[in-house]
């Protein structure tokens, strides 16, 4: 017995010598190494900030329903990029799409270069008229007050748009000329589906270009979000996950309920809802070992432990990952029931009940995987599905092109105290329209959000220091300036 006790201490040590030598190795600093900060240029920052503040007081909303939107809101604002930015106007050629979604080329000396895509969105979410009167400064006032500027679209996304413009008419002021061809693309419908961006797309594949590399809106540089370190963390979107919604219907006969059958439609469709949400998709560590192997080195002892020795405590990480709705979103094919319809009257049985179920779909999983899934756990004939509004995951862009390294020396040549990581964007941008275009797709903006501030994506009260909208046409500068050279 004494020596089974030693075996089993010995085997013990061995393994907290192995997880700990682990913790402490595996995990290396691999960010960018700044040797020449960046210079910043010397902005009318008063201008550029006015100039903001009147975009945001355009009200460009963008609705599912095409027929309420507001044509004038948009031809104010081509009308207010037009007057705000001469030079480009002058210098690039502006097509547009769809009447409102623009693309300017800024023609390069090289036609060997790839060309490079930037793109933002000009149009905002409604706001809700029921909390209207909470917002601390009206949506659209563009109000700047103690160092923040309010409105609608400051985070989402005119900063992209407005910091762009000035940025290149910044750079063209200063009679730079490009070596590869420059584009930018600005849709006004990304907020509706994002059809002035899928008819860019369409005009590009049909004019054969492929991209060196594209950058859209996604990530931004969090705050007091990713627990573990003290350090803000750029996040740069490398993938984003597609969508799909599914249909479960099941038909029956009709009649009165006080003779009903022993399942009513109704009540198998709930059998069937049941499967569906007992039986989630497996959950994967792949982008959250993107993450920790670029910030890992970063963290304190106690988490590196878990996450430098998966081969042993996967299931516990994963299974504190799921805890969390918005972890859990980054690690699995989600699976949310949102619509349900059955009778019309209390009395009368349904002779057909419908749901539909919306599926976020991880990079790996697909619209057909999806299916065969629901096929399998619903495991009942009277139960038929049918797909609406699907969009397949994109692909996941490499972090050793040119357009990752510019985007990420771009950050830290800026402030060398932000880390900077590859990750998974959870929502929907118009780049996931352009896949065809580039293997080489980027989503990040300037910006920093915390917990509190990340709540005002299409909530209440956005906002943007004036700061970081200062830093986000620094940081388009830099891209654009070195992008430009035909790097």
């Amino acid at each position: 017995m004494k020596k089974i006790l030693l075996s089993l201490a010995a085997i013990v040590v061995v393994l907290l010598v192995i997880v700990i030598f682990r913790a402490t190795t595996v995990f290396e600093n691999s960010q960018y190494q700044v040797t020449e900060p960046l210079t910043p240029i010397t902005l009318d920052e008063t201008a550029a900030i006015d100039r903001f503040s009147q975009a945001l007081q355009i009200p460009t909303i963008s609705y599912d329903e095409s027929s309420k939107l507001d044509h004038s809101a948009f031809q104010a604002f081509h009308q207010h990029l037009s007057q705000s930015f001469p030079l480009v106007h002058a210098q690039t050629k502006l097509t547009k799409f769809n009447d409102y979604s623009m693309v300017y080329l800024l023609k390069g000396q090289s036609s060997q270069l790839k060309p490079a895509l930037f793109m933002g969105h000009m149009d905002v979410v409604p706001v809700d008229e029921q909390t209207k009167d909470q917002w601390h400064q009206s949506p659209f006032s563009g109000n700047v007050l103690d160092g923040v500027i309010w409105g609608r679209g400051a985070i989402d996304d005119k900063v992209s748009v407005l910091a762009l413009m000035e940025s290149l008419e910044w750079f063209l002021a200063n009679n730079n000329i490009p070596q590869r061809d420059i584009y930018f693309a600005f849709g006004h419908d990304e907020e509706a589906g994002g059809a002035g961006a899928k008819a860019i797309a369409k005009y590009f594949v049909e004019q054969g270009i492929q991209f060196e590399f594209i950058l859209d809106e996604g990530g931004v540089i969090t705050d007091g979000i990713i627990p573990g370190t003290t350090q803000p963390i750029a996040l740069i979107g490398v993938a984003e996950k597609g969508f799909v919604n599914f249909r479960l219907s099941v038909k029956a006969e009709g009649g009165h309920s006080s003779q009903p059958p022993a399942h009513t439609a109704a009540g198998i469709l709930a059998s069937a809802i049941v499967n569906v949400e007992n039986n989630p998709f497996d959950a994967r560590l792949e982008f959250f070992d993107l993450m920790f192997d670029n910030i890992g080195y970063s963290m304190p002892l106690s988490q590196r432990l878990p996450l430098a020795n998966l081969w042993l405590f996967e299931p516990l990480v994963l299974n504190k990952l799921l805890k969390s709705p918005s972890s859990a979103a980054s690690a699995r094919t989600t699976t949310a029931v949102t619509m349900l319809q059955g009778s019309t009257k209390s009395n009368v049985l349904p002779t057909i009940a419908t749901a539909v179920v919306n599926f976020r779909i991880l990079p790996g999983d697909t619209v057909a995987s999806i299916q065969a899934h629901l096929e399998r756990v619903i495991d009942d004939p009277r139960v038929t599905l049918s797909t609406e509004l699907a969009n397949e995951a994109s692909a996941v862009s490499p972090t050793d092109n040119i357009g990752f390294k510019l985007i990420e020396s771009s950050i830290r040549r800026l402030n060398d105290n932000v880390l900077v990581t590859p990750y998974l964007v959870l929502g929907a941008t118009d780049s996931r329209h352009f896949q065809a275009l580039s293997d080489n797709i980027y989503r990040f903006m300037m910006v920093s959000l915390n917990p509190d501030t990340l709540k005002q994506f299409h909530g209440l009260n956005e906002q943007i220091t004036v700061k970081d909208y200062l830093n986000a046409i620094q940081f388009y500068y830099a891209m654009l300036e070195q992008t430009a050279s035909g790097i």
